[in-house]
């Protein structure tokens, strides 16, 4: 079965029955632009087999050369912040391996986790698919900073995504 609510995986633990929804939001380096448009499906596929192997469930994915946004369903049993940092390490270093841009390709340290009920979930499919017509409205830093003022999640404006100075 294969729907958005279908069950994980079965988990190592009896009677354990979760829905954990996660928008994640993290921004190449810089803020940069070097994620070529002509290779982003290439690089949505590695990343979605990067979470399969770590027993997440992706729902949704896209990327602007700049950025990326990717709904998961998360194991209550997988950390949040080593599944990130794995897919950020591990399609960073398959991006450097295309050898498809002159510079060294690297994320920018952090990232955003925004959580989701079910019922929301269509609403943030659409959302995550509809980015490339979102952004010629609303800029990435305008976008992510209302996201977190949103969901009432303080932060400190010198350290959201900085871009090259």
């Amino acid at each position: 079965m294969s729907s958005v609510g279908a069950p994980y995986s079965p988990l190592p633990m009896a009677n354990t029955y979760t829905q954990i929804y996660v928008h994640l939001i993290f921004a190449v380096k810089h803020r940069a632009s070097l994620i070529p448009r002509e290779h982003k499906a290439e690089l949505q596929k590695y990343i979605t087999g990067a979470i399969t192997n770590q027993k997440s469930k992706l729902i949704a994915i896209e990327n602007e050369p700049d950025h990326i946004h990717i709904l998961i369903g998360l194991r209550p049993d997988t950390s949040l912040s080593n599944l990130v940092r794995d897919i950020k390490a591990n399609s960073s270093r398959w991006m450097n391996e295309q050898e498809w841009m002159k510079f060294e390709f690297r994320w920018q340290e952090g990232f955003g986790a925004f959580s989701y009920s079910r019922s929301q979930l269509s609403d943030v499919i659409a959302y995550i698919r509809n980015q490339e017509e979102h952004h010629k409205k609303r800029t990435f830093m305008e976008e992510y900073i209302a996201l977190l003022e949103a969901f009432g999640i303080e932060y400190d404006p010198r350290y959201i995504f900085q871009p090259l100075e």
